[in-house]
């Protein structure tokens, strides 16, 4: 699945750069003003397919820029959305172990994960294997919450989550970080970004390395590297016709007990657009993608690859204040190894319009999808939004979506497990929100109600234990996001709350919080910034009886930066400093999955 993330000069560089934290001491009021308002209701373009604000979007929707990655410097990109707006994270372990991303209390096989445009996931499992994505290949993150089956097809019920990697602006600028720290981890990244004439370019490469912390008492520590590339190179003509080739792959080892893991992730596309007239653009994208994996573990060694071939094209039209989306896609789903799968192929045909119109002060926005699944048939979405501006700084918006997930290849076809007859899940979501816009801070409040119906289960039917289409889900819920920038302070704040109730037993869905809080804060103090984070979450559920009781937790994570000499910084990282305890999983045998504990992280960085 393909977005035009290239489209009209102008928006596209506000929307996919990032204005630096402060503006320059010698900088104009009024261009601090409005530097400060675009990082504050940035550009997205996640949630309409076209470059729009977050108050103009009419959904939920968070941006993570540059400045809060090269701030917080993650080591992997749970560690930065974990307790964002609406997302909940658990993990067996840290350091490259098996992560699930829950939005808005659906299951990580209903999250969708797009790198620069491109769908990523295994297609046995239906979830993307977050844990392999190195947070430094990237300089911007959007994540959209609320169903847009409408947008993606299918498995986008709970939302979207979008990582951006540079596009090359202005003369060369080369980068190189080393770093270290806590359980013999190690890391080395280097990256050169530019532009000449029409043509812009970005090359980036990092290892990181570590033996590891350990991931069920007395198991010992177990080790984690990852080699990362990336390379992105386009040119624009002066018709306006663009062309580009985009990709970023990441290879390693993570242990885990009782076996290892050698993983492949990877995403490559070729783009061309070609502006047809002046009011309409036209875009073809060819993309692969693949999830590769050779296992050894207790039951021997086993090879399980997919990979999704798509081509997609886009029109989009432009009719004064509206747009019009327009488009057909094509995706194959191919799976090989050592299993042997009923089939090992499918392919979707897909066909979708969206309508953006402005009848300022009221707006709407409204969407509709077709696919055509070789698998499991035919399913039709839709989205309706409605915003209202109450005044200069308060909108109102409305909507209702729905969404469906797709049966996994494991579900369909497992050998002596996988029931063909699988049917899609399918859900729907009405949303009220209101968002407060002002110079020098926002807030936004959501709150929302999702049905779904045909949830897939793992049960026993008629004396086989196989997925079946039994359960029903309802999932509520509120969230209120807050940020401001204040006397060179950067604050921002996330309170969720959500109830994923199976309707079936009135327990809550497994391995969900229904509660968290998290505050993050940074200061300028000349060449220095000093910050931190405070992540807090009730307690979960590790089984669907509610017998096994995860208890919740409050991290303090603490940061600190130098730029100690022109184009030279270093960087301290304090992660989970009072030590406390967090457990989001259970192994079978009842043994708690144990986090990395406290950690400290140096790395010295030449570059801007």
């Amino acid at each position: 699945m393909i977005i035009p993330l290239f489209r009209r000069r102008g928006l596209a560089a506000l929307c996919l750069g990032t204005a630096p934290l402060a503006s320059a001491a010698t900088a104009d009021t009024n261009d601090s003003i409005t530097e400060t308002e675009l990082r504050l209701d940035p550009l997205v373009v996640s949630a309409t397919l076209s470059p729009r604000t977050t108050s103009d979007s009419l959904a939920s929707v968070s941006v993570i820029d540059e400045a809060a990655l090269r701030r917080q410097d993650p080591q992997d990109v749970t560690d930065i959305l974990r307790a964002q707006p609406g997302v909940d994270v658990s993990s067996n372990g840290d350091f490259g172990k098996t992560s699930s991303v829950f939005l808005r209390g659906t299951g990580s096989e209903s999250t969708v994960l797009m790198i620069d445009g491109i769908r990523l996931r295994s297609a046995t499992t239906g979830g993307p294997a977050w844990q392999f994505l190195e947070p430094r290949m990237f300089e911007r993150i959007e994540v959209v919450r609320g169903p847009r089956g409408s947008l993606y097809g299918a498995d986008a019920v709970g939302g979207v989550v979008q990582l951006f990697t540079p596009e090359g602006e202005g003369g060369p600028s080369p980068s190189i970080t080393l770093g270290g720290g806590s359980f013999d981890s190690r890391r080395a990244s280097a990256s050169l970004a530019g532009s000449e004439g029409g043509t812009r370019y970005a090359f980036s490469a990092s290892h990181f390395a570590t033996e590891g912390s350990e991931v069920v008492e007395g198991e010992g520590d177990k080790g984690y590297d990852n080699t990362t590339g990336f390379a992105r190179l386009s040119h624009t003509f002066a018709s306006g016709a663009e062309v580009g080739v985009l990709a970023l792959r990441a290879r390693g080892n993570t242990e885990f007990v009782g076996g290892d893991t050698d993983f492949v992730q990877q995403v490559a596309g070729l783009y061309g657009e070609l502006p047809v007239t002046d009011a309409w653009t036209s875009r073809l994208t060819l993309s692969e993608a693949r999830d590769e994996s050779d296992n050894t573990d207790a039951f021997g060694d086993s090879v399980i690859d997919t990979r999704t071939h798509t081509a997609r094209w886009e029109n989009t039209l432009t009719f004064g204040p509206h747009e019009l989306v327009a488009g057909a896609e094509y995706s194959e789903d191919e799976v090989s190894g050592t299993t042997d799968f009923a089939e090992r192929k499918r392919d979707n045909v897909a066909a979708f319009a969206q309508a953006l119109m402005d009848f300022s002060p009221v707006s709407v926005q409204a969407g509709l999808r077709h696919d055509d699944n070789e698998a499991f048939g035919e399913e039709l979405t839709g989205s309706l939004a409605l915003g209202y501006d109450l005044d200069d700084h308060h909108t109102l918006r409305a909507s209702y979506g729905t969404a469906f997930r797709a049966p996994t290849f494991n579900e369909l076809y497992w050998p002596g497990f996988g029931n063909p007859d699988l049917d899609p899940e399918r859900s729907e979501t009405v949303e009220l929100g209101l968002r407060g816009q002002f110079g020098k801070g926002f807030w936004d409040l959501a709150v929302y109600r999702t049905e779904v119906e045909e949830l897939i289960a793992n049960t026993l039917v008629d004396g086989r234990f196989a997925p079946f289409n039994v359960d029903q889900a309802r999932i509520r819920g509120v969230e209120l996001a807050t940020g401001a920038e204040v006397l060179d302070w950067t604050l921002r704040a996330a309170l969720t709350y959500v109830d994923p109730e199976d309707r079936e037993t009135g327990n809550r869905l497994v391995r969900r919080a229904s509660r968290s809080l998290r505050l993050d804060a940074d200061r300028e103090l000349g060449d220095w910034t000093l910050g931190g984070s405070f992540i807090a979450q009730g307690h979960r559920y590790n089984d669907t009886a509610n017998d096994e009781r995860l208890p919740g937790f409050g991290i303090v994570n603490l940061r600190a930066g130098w730029q100690f000499a022109p184009l030279w910084s270093t960087r301290l990282t304090l992660e989970n400093v009072l030590d406390r305890d967090v457990v989001t999983a259970r192994d079978f045998s009842g043994r708690d999955y144990l986090n990395a504990g406290r950690a400290a992280f140096l790395s010295v960085r030449f570059g801007e």
